[in-house]
């Protein structure tokens, strides 16, 4: 049986790999089968691209767990099972809606429903860390609590994907922030930690061709897929412990959980349905305040970092390692802006 460490280490290059096999595979039969994403009045990109994303994304992540499984290293518990067969349920919803446009409020319940199961099956948040006495046990209302985190980040991260890298871009930061964090805190949860690090690569295998100019889009398959790995990962890994770090989460995904209720706020106060699309997200604000879009995704990148640069601190645990780590990756980020800009002025 292979150690956990090299479990960790092998998920995030083979997932890699993988996706960057099977993403330009994606993208070819897309173009074939004519499932592209095409330009109209509220998306900014111009041209035809595929929008199956999600399909090399969940493919790298099932795949990579399948051949850890395969190596004798057979993580149980923690809800796995829960989050391995819904997060594949939220991704067949969404390639369904990617190809077919469900209604959105069929989409929803449909979203309530494979929530419900995987809170049956076990991920749930059962308790409320209470800084000055006992813990606030939630019994009953443990299941809507559970619900709305899950249905709420999963629906937060497909608000963000409107920008070439910046959904991509957040799933990445957040995976590794929560593997992180999984693996050290008190109690730790190594198996959380193994299937974000696996997400971490696949995104960032997505990531080598969703940058501005992206040649495939996450779609909602990959969208609803990530956001909901994200949320049951985050229980898994760090909630349910009922420790302070329970609300780290918040911190870590802060960039989509504000994007998502400024914008249902603001679309139930003009009387309109929070899930009818717009462009007055977050990343819509900055372009239209003169932006360019790698700036912006730059720019909310770099809070989603600094978000779960804190987080991490914020659990004990930040060595010269992952300080060297983060700085790369903030590096890669900041060179793949000024490659693109420089590039256009020419």
């Amino acid at each position: 049986m292979i150690q956990l460490t090299q479990a960790h280490i092998l998920g995030a290059i083979i997932a890699y790999l993988l996706g960057v096999f099977i993403v330009p595979i994606v993208i070819y039969y897309s173009d074939k089968m004519g499932l592209v994403d095409v330009p109209n009045e509220r998306k900014i990109h111009k041209g035809k691209i595929s929008r199956l994303g999600g399909i090399g994304i969940w493919l790298a992540v099932m795949l990579t767990f399948l051949f850890l499984v395969l190596l004798s290293y057979y993580p149980k518990g923690q809800g796995l099972s829960g989050i391995i067969v819904g997060g594949s349920l939220m991704f067949l919803l969404g390639l369904i809606d990617d190809i077919f446009c469900l209604n959105a409020k069929f989409k929803l319940f449909l979203q309530i429903v494979i929530a419900t199961m995987v809170f049956l099956l076990g991920v749930r948040i059962d308790e409320v860390y209470n800084p000055f006495g006992s813990n606030f046990e939630l019994g009953f209302f443990a299941y809507p609590i559970t619900l709305l985190w899950i249905v709420g980040i999963t629906n937060a991260i497909n608000f963000i994907d409107g920008i070439d890298g910046l959904a991509g871009s957040v799933v990445t930061i957040g995976s590794v922030a929560i593997a992180i964090i999984s693996i050290v805190a008190t109690p730790s949860s190594p198996i959380s930690a193994l299937v974000a690090i696996i997400l971490s690569g696949a995104m960032l295998a997505f990531l080598t061709f969703n940058y501005n100019p992206a040649k495939i889009f996450m779609g909602d398959s990959g969208a609803l897929f990530a956001g909901f790995m994200l949320s049951t990962l985050s229980i898994t890994g760090i909630m349910d412990a009922g420790t302070p770090l329970m609300y780290l989460p918040f911190l870590i995904l802060a960039i989509p959980i504000l994007d998502v209720a400024y914008s249902s706020l603001r679309r139930i106060s003009k009387g309109k349905s929070p899930f009818v699309a717009d462009s007055e997200h977050i990343h819509h604000k900055l372009l239209h305040h003169g932006f360019s879009q790698d700036l912006a995704v730059l720019t909310l990148s770099s809070v989603s970092m600094a978000c779960a640069i804190i987080a991490i601190i914020i659990t004990g645990f930040l060595n010269r390692y992952f300080i060297i780590a983060i700085a790369l990756v903030f590096v890669l980020f900041l060179l793949n802006a000024v490659s693109k800009t420089i590039k256009k002025k020419a």
